[in-house]
């Protein structure tokens, strides 16, 4: 018989969800009235401001998936773009094509319990045994170079689902203080790891908008030294790593007491079954694809590699294809049905689709907000010393970049350090090294913020929203506080004229 507390509890929920739905759409269709008068924003702009403000809400207070589609719904239904055309730009995105697959490959790890034989090897590993925060430093470390030289990614649906078998074998459940604190840390670490390749990802096409913009300086184009960049980028992050570790630890102070308290003996005694073909090759299909993202980044003068560099986005499906394509007991590899149907996260898969829209919508010519950005922002920084603008420069950016997506917070503020360069005579390279690292590793705080943020957000279950900004808003400020006393100082010892 349904319990009529537990059955009140709901509809006061379903209720409380109602009203927020209802909040969120009237801010998409009601904020292009408001009688605002923001430079250089076009009626465009107002609508697709309105949508963002109102996607923003509801990612917030109600589900993400239903957000992210009536956000996309509603950005069709403007005048920014025919549907058919924000369709294409929406689903036809390649990095929207490469999440697809990687969560299917993510996915079969799990389904075929591949994540299980992970964790247990880092568990009963001698050096994490009673020592829990030494075995999540691995694990973020892990995330964090799997983040730079391969995929972000790939870093957190990998860990993620190492992480749920380990909490299963612990006997921590969904709501615990600890899972909340370990996920919330990959992805962070993830974050931290985005930017550190200046030859990857990002940071490859912020650093080559910089060089195209300065073409025009007297001195000819601006390039940034990769071995001083990777330098200043690889020692604030794993300080950073360390950090926010240590932040989880004395400030948030999860019950580690499962994890530490394990018995490896009683594992030992009940090893998991050896591995079957199935499994081995998913795993051999996985190092393969791993590899394959890595290479191009170190040995890019081999031949094959650029080859490869240019079809990284697609690589993911590619490994889909063959693990389906091979055989194993008369049926596929992978199943691709069975894992899409028990294993695929919707929810990460359309928050990563609408976040990445937002963010080229929102910095389209036809809205302005770009142009608004650079009238709002530009004689900010008049007058100010080359240290002091930098400084004031990223704490614009930290906000920004968790209110929009963090390349487009990056492309915007390049120009204003090249104004801010030209008037002063300061030298832009540490300047635009810093704006660079920082834009796009603390977008952790709003979904908005960047696809890996948007992934964290779509995990309601193991870390409500509220919680996601209770422990992320410390992590960026920890990071903006390292790069101020370290990067800054190191990024101009480097980078000396």
């Amino acid at each position: 018989m349904p319990n009529p507390a537990n059955k009140e509890v709901m509809d006061a929920k379903e209720r409380k969800n109602m009203i927020y739905s209802v909040i969120g759409v009237a801010i998409m269709l009601l904020f292009r009235f408001l009688p605002l008068n923001l430079p250089e924003v076009t009626p465009v702009g107002m609508q697709v401001i309105g949508i963002f403000l109102g996607t923003l809400f509801l990612w917030t207070f109600v589900d993400p998936l239903w957000a992210s589609l009536i956000a996309i719904g509603m950005i069709g239904l403007s005048d920014y773009a025919p549907m058919p055309q924000l369709l294409k730009e929406c689903f036809g995105n390649a990095t929207v094509v490469q999440v697809f697959f990687l969560l299917i490959m993510s996915g079969a790890l799990v389904y075929y319990k591949v994540t299980l034989y992970i964790g247990r090897f880092f568990l009963t590993r001698k050096f994490s045994i009673g020592k829990p925060w030494v075995l999540i430093w691995v694990i973020c470390v892990g995330t964090y170079f799997m983040a730079g030289f391969i995929n972000a990614f790939t870093a957190v649906f990998l860990f993620w689902a190492v992480m749920y078998d380990v909490f299963e074998e612990v006997g921590y459940k969904k709501g615990d203080a600890a899972p909340r604190v370990i996920l919330t840390l990959i992805v962070v670490s993830a974050l931290c790891g985005f930017p550190m390749a200046p030859y990857a990802q990002n940071g490859l096409a912020l650093l080559s908008n910089f060089a195209k913009i300065t073409e025009t300086l007297p001195g000819g184009a601006v390039h940034v030294n990769n071995g001083a960049y990777m330098a200043v980028a690889i020692t604030t992050g794993m300080l950073m790593i360390a950090c926010n570790i240590l932040i989880a630890k004395f400030v948030f102070r999860p019950d580690m007491s499962k994890l530490k308290n394990l018995d490896i003996d009683s594992m030992n005694r009940n090893p998991l079954p050896p591995m079957n073909q199935r499994q081995k090759t998913i795993v051999g299909g996985f190092t393969v694809l791993v590899l394959c993202m890595m290479l191009p980044s170190l040995f890019s003068k081999i031949p094959g590699m650029s080859f490869l560099a240019q079809n990284l986005n697609g690589l993911p499906l590619v490994a889909v294809a063959i693990l389906a394509a091979l055989r194993a007991d008369h049926e596929p590899v992978l199943e691709v049905p069975k894992v899409i149907q028990n294993n695929f996260n919707w929810s990460s898969y359309f928050i990563i689709v609408a976040a990445i829209l937002l963010g080229g919508v929102l910095t389209n010519e036809s809205t302005g907000v770009s142009a608004f950005l650079k009238v709002i922002l530009s004689p900010l920084f008049t007058g100010l010393s080359p240290v002091a603008f930098t400084v004031f420069l990223l704490i614009v950016a930290m906000v920004l970049t968790n209110m929009c997506n963090s390349l487009v917070i990056g492309m915007i503020l390049q120009p204003v350090i090249l104004t801010y360069c030209v008037q002063s005579g300061a030298n832009p390279a540490p300047i635009v090294t810093m704006l660079i690292i920082f834009v796009l590793l603390s977008a952790a705080v709003t979904p908005a913020a960047s696809p890996f943020a948007a992934v964290l957000h779509s995990n309601k279950e193991w870390v409500p929203t509220k919680y996601v900004y209770t422990y992320t808003i410390p992590f960026v400020l920890a990071e903006l506080a390292i790069i101020m006393l370290v990067g800054i100082p190191m990024a101009n010892l480097l980078m000396a004229v």
